[in-house]
């Protein structure tokens, strides 16, 4: 609204818009990414504990992951959205580090809003904190490790599980991913649409196995077919095996029954001529994307082949890398250059669930792993957690690059950093020490989470790491060891990708002076609006809306 001497007043924007301008919008935001971060902070490392979300369906999570925290709960406020996309963002690129990310980016915005209220120019903030990622880059090149063989993989894998409800296999299951993470990759490069996690509750996780080939969770098409074929020789079939309906409206009319039998008989000998082309081919196995007509299947049966009909168009393209058959769109171009080839394809009842198992590939470049668990809540959670594990074993074969864990990298980041400020003049040099001491949120976090005294810990990681980088902590025993002895392992990829998306996020945040938008969409913050003493959110979480107030 614009007001003129002696002139109505001009209105740019709708009535009723919310508009929120310089500090009391970047005041906003940054509680809305505070909130956040505190949230899933309680999940972080090995004793960090669930969040159970119940959406409006009654359904249940149960789990620590940050990206699946983030992802089911119903988040409104646009900042708060922006930190939830760069978890999701990390998990995309990486697999794995989505709470520690946002955790970061939580504290980056704490320690901006100190340096807000001291007069510094927020300008002045982002400058600092795109020096000090420039120079963490280079701190992690110099602490990183080269190593990728076979034993550091499984210390990376059990690391990624460690806490995340597959504490007791994790060391089975950490050997199950490594050997998938290696049947799948090409050229040091990894897939991981390849692996196929196939979850199967009522029996215990150390139940689970990984299959040389593709696991495909249906039955035969008809339970007349056969359910075993040995020296299988596969088509995969994007077309579906039944009559098309027609795309125009039409009307048959039909006089006499000699009419009617002879329509039906046409019918059936376009199926049966469909079926003679997938027989000539040599197939002795079908997979169908699409719908296989009762009459198909019947002549697939007689034909004594086993088909399985709306396969998932991702288990095709599994079953395409670990056979070698190509993927036909049309059954007039089926032919016998087409097939894949596979040991043996049989059905085989697991628990409940009848499931169709590709095995003895020549070279499988896809592989599967069935998941047991005594629920499916607990085979949920483990799967996640090998999903994780995944991403940096993934991330740690194609980069060659490890860092020691424990809270060890960021104390010494932390260090290297804070040495670096000092040769920074200007006011830049207290936002790089602001981003310097962001990075501690991680220890101390860990510390907290694991029931210990996070002041003393931290006093004790910066005098350990005069002497050595690789101390950290051991929430296990709740004291300061080496880590690397302890063999608590993570890709450089992770650490370096979440204090990256950390910055980019908050800087993003610190730019915003002017937010408008239409009535309702927003909540102030009121000026008194502050988190407590135990260090969570007030209970009316201005700014949240559609988020429930943590208690």
């Amino acid at each position: 609204m614009a007001q003129f001497d002696g002139s109505q007043p001009i209105f740019i924007l709708p009535e009723g818009t919310d508009r929120f301008l310089g500090r009391d919008a970047q005041r906003m935001n940054i509680i809305a990414g505070k909130i956040l971060a505190e949230t899933i902070r309680t999940t972080l490392g090995p004793k960090g504990m669930d969040k159970m979300l119940v959406d409006s369906m009654g359904d249940v999570v149960i789990t620590n992951d940050g990206v699946t925290i983030l992802r089911e709960m119903d988040i409104a406020h646009p900042a708060a959205k922006m930190l939830v996309e760069i978890a999701k963002n990390q998990e995309t690129v990486v697999g794995d580090g989505t709470t520690t990310a946002v955790i970061i980016a939580g504290e980056l915005l704490k320690k901006a809003e100190e340096l807000l209220e001291d007069g510094i120019h927020p300008t002045t903030i982002i400058l600092g904190y795109r020096n000090a990622v420039a120079k963490i880059h280079e701190i992690l090149d110099d602490i990183s490790l080269d190593a990728k063989d076979e034993d550091t993989l499984m210390k990376v894998a059990m690391t990624a599980m460690t806490g995340k409800g597959s504490e007791k296999a994790k060391e089975p299951l950490a050997k199950i991913i490594v050997d998938a993470v290696m049947k799948v990759q090409e050229e040091g490069k990894v897939d991981k649409k390849r692996i196929n996690i196939q979850r199967v509750s009522g029996s215990s996780v150390d139940e689970s196995e990984i299959i040389d080939g593709v696991l495909v969770d249906k039955g035969r098409a008809d339970p007349n077919m056969p359910k075993k074929i040995e020296n299988a020789k596969v088509a995969l079939l994007k077309y579906p095996l039944e009559i098309k309906d027609l795309e125009t409206d039409a009307k048959i009319n039909l006089t006499n029954p000699a009419q009617m039998q002879a329509f039906l008989d046409n019918e059936e000998q376009m199926i049966q001529e469909m079926i003679d082309k997938i027989v000539d081919s040599g197939a002795n196995v079908l997979f169908c994307q699409k719908g296989i007509d009762d009459l198909a299947m019947h002549y697939l049966s007689r034909a004594g082949i086993l088909a399985v009909k709306r396969t998932k168009k991702s288990d095709m393209n599994r079953l395409k890398k670990a056979t070698g058959a190509n993927l036909v769109t049309n059954i007039d171009d089926l032919s016998s250059d087409d097939l894949g080839e596979a040991g043996i394809v049989y059905e085989k009842k697991v628990f409940d669930q009848l499931m169709i198992f590709v095995e003895q590939c020549k070279d499988p470049k896809a592989v599967s792993i069935i998941l047991r668990g005594s629920t499916r809540y607990i085979t949920s959670e483990i799967e996640r957690a090998m999903e994780d594990a995944m991403g940096v074993v993934a991330a740690t074969l194609e980069d060659g690059k490890v860092l020691i864990g424990g809270g060890a990298p960021e104390i010494e980041i932390a260090k290297q950093l804070k040495e670096y400020a000092e040769t920074i003049s200007g006011r830049e040099q207290l936002s790089v020490t602001a981003f310097a001491e962001s990075l501690e949120i991680v220890p101390k976090t860990l510390a907290e989470n694991a029931g210990l005294d996070s002041i003393d810990v931290l006093v004790d990681l910066r005098a350990s790491h005069e002497k050595s980088s690789s101390m950290g902590l051991d929430v296990f025993e709740g004291k300061v060891v080496d880590m690397g002895l302890k063999g608590v392992i993570e890709p450089q990829r992770v650490k370096k990708h979440a204090i990256l998306s950390a910055q980019e996020a908050t800087e993003m945040i610190l730019r915003i002076d002017d937010m408008i938008a239409a009535s309702g969409a927003l909540q102030a913050v009121d000026k008194d609006d502050s988190f407590d003493d135990s260090g969570m959110p007030p209970a009316a979480m201005g700014g949240m809306g559609g988020m429930p107030p943590m208690m």
